[in-house]
């Protein structure tokens, strides 16, 4: 199950990589959030101020990774918050109509497992220094 390659250590981006694993330490700050309040995991995650904050640091570094394996993890995480918007977004839609709550809640659910399996899995890969597939 070869699904990334190992990278060797380039000094050249260990600012770019301190600067990823504060981005998933935000991202999983506001994941974890979620999950000991009262709001829903994925509600913490698009709404809270850690991930807001990390969307706007990738989005303001990702130039310094392009073209290197830690452009796939910038990648990672956009496609992890607007994915988690867009599921939202739909689930908010579920529940204007009186059948479509159940299926709301579930995919809010769902969605949070999401959140929580992306994280973990993007932090621990971005730790052994791989890029993600």
């Amino acid at each position: 199950m070869a699904d990334y390659e190992v990278i060797t250590a380039n000094d050249d981006l260990e600012g770019p990589r301190a600067w990823c694993h504060v981005m998933y330490g935000l991202h999983a700050l506001s994941a974890v959030g979620g999950l000991l309040t009262s709001a829903t995991i994925v509600g913490a995650f698009i709404t809270g101020w850690p991930s807001i904050l990390a969307v706007i640091i990738n989005y303001a570094t990702r130039s310094r990774v392009t073209a290197s394996w830690l452009e796939s993890h910038w990648r990672w995480q956009l496609r992890t918050f607007w994915f988690a918007v867009l599921w939202a977004t739909l689930a908010m839609l579920l529940f204007f109509s009186v059948l479509g709550i159940p299926l709301a809640w579930g995919l809010i659910v769902g969605t949070g497992l999401w959140l929580l399996y992306r994280v973990t899995r993007g932090w621990l890969v971005l730790l052994d220094r791989k890029a993600i597939a």
